[in-house]
């Protein structure tokens, strides 16, 4: 300091420095209670291996609290679809596989999986579902949804819509709620 600066002066600068590191923690604690919690940011995608998938078995993933089903279908399955069984389809590495929410578009309930008939069957009101989660058993009036997906390599990324999802978007396969206005 030089030898013109006063008491009353020094007094301000140390308040001064002492507002501007207070200022400065401030800031920090907005913008950290601005961010998303980690828990959020972790609910927003969800990453699965699919390398050791095996056929005719599904797999349950959580993805934003809802249940997300993966099946990698057997060729017979395959052979058996529709065309628009086969729009519905999410191909990685050759393999066909179902992804869907697994939640039945009646009234919400998770349908259970019958392998050996190769269909979903809701036991609270009877729906049922074929091997590409479409209705085929009221009361359920909807196929079940698929949300969106990312493919990289052998990995199936959900929460991301890549290009395998915006194509079955523009095919309009991906599935409707009972509140869309075109459903």
């Amino acid at each position: 300091m030089s030898d013109n600066v006063n008491r009353r002066d020094a007094m301000g600068m140390a308040l001064g420095a002492c507002a501007a590191v207070g200022g400065v923690y401030a800031l920090a604690g907005m913008k950290k209670a601005w961010d998303p919690l980690p828990s959020v940011k972790a609910a927003g995608t969800t990453t699965v291996d699919l390398s050791t998938a095996e056929e005719n078995v599904l797999y349950t993933e959580k993805w934003r609290g809802k249940p997300v089903f993966i099946l990698k279908k057997t060729a017979d399955m395959v052979a058996k679809a529709s065309n628009n069984d086969k729009a519905r389809d999410v191909i990685i590495d050759g393999s066909a596989y179902l992804v869907c929410v697994g939640l039945c578009t009646h009234l919400g309930c998770i349908p259970s999986y019958k392998s050996d008939t190769k269909d979903f069957l809701c036991a609270c009101h009877g729906a049922t579902y074929d091997a590409s989660a479409i209705n085929t058993k009221a009361p359920a009036p909807l196929p079940m949804l698929i949300p969106p997906f990312k493919i990289d390599g052998k990995t199936l990324i959900l929460g991301e819509a890549g290009p395998e999802y915006n194509k079955m978007k523009e095919a309009g396969v991906l599935g409707k709620t009972p509140l869309d206005p075109k459903a």
